[in-house]
């Protein structure tokens, strides 16, 4: 069973964040230079919201607001729900499932640790059944069959 943990420690130690009084515009600039779809949102050292691509351009772009006097605040989702390092892959991808969202802030105690995502979980499963399917045909290649 893999945890965050293993997941987060794979992953660049990079936390990509705005405070909650930062633009919009702000949060757009960050999601396309470090291609990513979810913000983080940091207030003081503390989480505080997250925001996604689909908060930017359902709660902005639609109503053709601008995305450079529009805060943080008005659209970001506030306190997120959050997942610890030592959380199974398969409870973050239950409460995903059913919470219907994409990206889980990982606190390690109250230090912000990272982001999980479903891609995060989607290629832990493929890399998984790699070597499952590695593992098999090294047994049937061993065995002469």
């Amino acid at each position: 069973m893999t945890t965050v943990k293993q997941v987060i420690d794979q992953k660049a130690n990079t936390i990509i964040s705005v405070r909650s009084t930062d633009t919009v515009e702000k949060v757009l600039i960050l999601m396309r230079d470090h291609r990513v779809r979810a913000i983080l949102v940091v207030d003081d050292g503390n989480l505080v919201g997250i925001v996604s691509q689909g908060d930017c351009a359902i709660k902005v772009l639609l109503p053709h607001s601008n995305p450079k006097q529009v805060p943080v605040s008005k659209i970001m989702t506030a306190k997120p729900l959050t997942v610890t390092p030592s959380n199974s892959l398969e409870e973050c991808m239950a409460i995903m499932v059913h919470k219907h969202i994409r990206h889980l802030p990982v606190l390690d105690k109250t230090k912000l640790a990272g982001v999980i995502s479903v891609g995060d979980l989607v290629k832990n499963i493929i890399e998984l059944q790699d070597n499952q399917i590695k593992f098999l045909e090294t047994y049937i290649k061993g065995h002469g069959v």
